[in-house]
């Protein structure tokens, strides 16, 4: 199996944040990700459509075909490093700010697409005319007076 991982290191945004649209964008093939990440309204998505396109584009020149298909595997969002900053308070303190950063990796895989079309098809049973039904509920209910 095909697979390629990207990398954003120090993406100045807080992790919590960022996990949002990594558990969004996991397991999904990766076309529907980035189509998922164009239309949602947060500020990571963007950067991340970018790792998308990069992953992709990492495993193509690896060698692997234009036309293949590519699945999330695996996003993981760990914290990086943490820039301090403060805040003059009143009677001359000082608030600590964090400013937190991101490392983000993301893992595809190429996959085999299953067919839709047996998925789609179910196994029906051909329903018995009404008229049908009745004439046999009636047969069973005389022969059980009749017994």
């Amino acid at each position: 199996m095909e697979t390629g991982t990207a990398s954003l290191k120090n993406y100045r945004q807080s992790p919590r944040k960022v996990r949002l649209l990594a558990d969004l964008v996991k397991g999904k093939e990766t076309k529907e990700a980035i189509t998922l990440l164009r239309f949602s309204d947060k500020r990571a998505s963007d950067p991340i459509a970018k790792l998308l396109e990069s992953a992709v584009a990492n495993v193509r020149n690896a060698g692997a075909g234009a036309k293949d298909l590519y699945r999330v595997v695996n996003m993981t969002v760990d914290q990086g490093i943490v820039m301090k900053r403060s805040m003059p308070r009143a009677r001359g303190r000082a608030f600590p700010i964090k400013k937190r950063t991101s490392h983000v990796v993301v893992t595809i895989a190429r996959f085999e697409p299953t067919e839709k079309a047996a998925k789609g098809k179910k196994e029906t049973k051909k329903a018995e005319p009404k008229a049908e039904k009745k004439a046999a509920v009636k047969k069973s209910a005389t022969k059980e007076k009749s017994a």
